[in-house]
């Protein structure tokens, strides 16, 4: 292959290996696969309790409940309230929890809970239609005071962001004018800032959240002010002035909806209790993808059992980049192309001492019986299927040994595969009569130095969870073992050939 020719080989090759990092990392960000194992996340599992008096007549309670709060995102949702009729309705945007029930007479106690992940990557949702400010209608003196306050703000701001904080400066009660103290009281500071921006054409709305701490009973809302600048809604802290949404706060509620209806039942209150755990990351990331459909892309809809199948096919391309490193660039000879691949596999099963003690003894026994059939002269055909018989039935023997002698591991190896096995045998017992036995020895030890290497490489945690969740990886794999494959160079095994050539220097 000259250089020219081999152009759009190596872009392929680099195609491919792009191709398999953006993917990975594109699965990274957006479906959150952890690139490290044992990573944890934390998630909030928040408790609402609705109280009410029942009236001895049929109840119907509802509850605002979250939808796309920013920063968090919701995991799972349940009711705990026996004996009722529960449903989520998704009304417009507008999601609430309803509880039903035909009789209801007493103290009644209802449960609300969810789980929200922390995600400050997620976007504050976008409002299908522009909202508009709305009309609001003051009597005097309200209305000249209120035209003031506005006509100060604006002198001393140039957007609504900035004049939403000027308003909430000058309706703070360390500050207030003469105007701030005619429209606001104790109670209305936080309605009125809301009506007083909608004057002033700023759409502007209420919304209540959870300041989130470890391990708190019994608390309650805060409420926030959030104005819509064009494009999205924008919350502020009433008390402070403060833009945007903390870490630490769960928005529960946003808008004009009600936060609790109750029908057939008096003396209302809801109140919020709040725990922080943690989950695998691993975990939380499959759970989300399922929830999103997203769970194609990866093996993790798959049934458990063809999962565990996956988990070990996956582990083969490494082998593979093992072992044609290992033959290509260093040199060693094996007994076979890939069979140190499969020897490795079969060391996963059994862990590496045992495999490793149970593939001589196969290996050993099989070459005395081989050398038995040799004497019989038999077909090729009739002896490889007659050794094949005789590995299954040194295998089944050892098995039943390490079983009586309380070993564990001596049921797993049947796991090495019976066919490589007797080729194996047969080509080692070929190569004995043809090259002797220290080739033999330096093929069979070289299949072993792979093989061992090849089960390092596969049985790392790291390897087994990135060839599962970032399959595209394999990609990378691909290209590399593609470019290997053009390597016509020394191997590093042979440069000791040149080792004289020191001597005269």
């Amino acid at each position: 292959m000259t250089a020219k020719s081999r152009v759009p080989f190596y872009a392929f090759v680099l195609l491919l290996i792009a191709a398999g990092i953006a993917i990975a990392v594109w699965r990274h960000l957006e479906l959150g696969v952890p690139w490290m194992t044992g990573e944890q996340r934390p998630v909030w599992m928040i408790e609402a309790r609705v109280d009410f008096e029942g009236l001895g007549e049929a109840a119907k309670v509802s509850l605002h409940i979250p939808q796309d709060p920013p920063g968090f995102g919701i995991l799972t949702e349940q009711a705990a309230s026996p004996g009722y009729g529960f449903s989520i309705l998704d009304n417009s945007g507008s999601r609430r929890a309803e509880w039903t029930k035909r009789n209801v007479s007493g103290p009644q106690t209802l449960y609300f809970k969810a789980q929200f992940v922390p995600d400050q990557t997620r976007p504050a949702s976008i409002p299908e239609q522009a909202p508009q400010a709305s009309n609001e209608f003051w009597e005097e003196p309200e209305a000249t005071a209120v035209q003031e306050l506005i006509d100060q703000a604006r002198e001393r701001s140039s957007s609504p962001e900035s004049f939403t904080r000027e308003l909430i400066r000058l309706l703070q009660p360390d500050s207030q004018t003469q105007n701030a103290a005619l429209l606001v009281s104790e109670n209305n500071r936080i309605p009125m800032l809301g009506r007083i921006l909608n004057h002033a054409g700023i759409p502007a709305r209420t919304a209540d959240g959870l300041r989130l701490e470890d391990a708190r009973r019994r608390q309650h809302l805060i409420p926030f002010l959030q104005i819509y600048d064009g494009s999205q809604w924008l919350t502020f802290d009433p008390r402070t002035g403060e833009q945007g949404v903390p870490g630490n706060l769960l928005l529960w509620r946003q808008g004009s909806e009600s936060l609790l209806d109750v029908v057939g039942g008096d003396n209302s209150e809801v109140s919020f209790s709040m725990l922080r755990q943690t989950l695998p990351a691993l975990q939380l990331a499959t759970m989300e993808a399922n929830k999103n459909g997203l769970g194609v892309l990866g093996f993790y809809q798959l049934p458990i059992e063809e999962q565990s199948m996956f988990r070990m096919l996956m582990l083969l391309p490494l082998g593979a980049l093992i072992v044609a490193f290992m033959r290509i660039i260093v040199g060693i000879r094996t007994s076979g192309t890939f069979m140190p691949v499969l020897i490795a596999i079969a060391f996963v099963q059994t862990t590496l001492l045992p495999g490793l003690i149970a593939f001589l003894s196969v290996v050993a026994i099989g070459l005395l019986l081989r050398g038995y059939l040799s004497s019989l002269n038999l077909l090729l055909v009739s002896r490889i299927s007659a050794l094949i018989i005789l590995v299954i039935f040194i295998t089944a023997g050892l098995s039943i040994v390490g079983y009586q002698m309380g070993f564990n591991t001596g049921m797993t190896i049947t796991f090495f595969p019976m066919v490589i096995l007797a080729w194996t045998i047969e080509r080692m017992s070929i190569l004995w009569e043809e090259e002797g036995a220290r080739e033999v020895m330096i093929q069979g030890s070289g299949s072993l130095i792979v093989a061992i290497l090849a089960f390092l490489a596969m049985d790392a945690p790291l390897s087994r969870h990135l060839t599962f969740n970032f399959p595209e990886l394999h990609l990378v794999v691909l290209g590399l073992i593609l470019l290997m494959g053009q390597y016509t160079g020394y191997k590093l095994s042979e440069l000791r050939r040149f080792s004289p050539m020191k001597a005269y220097e």
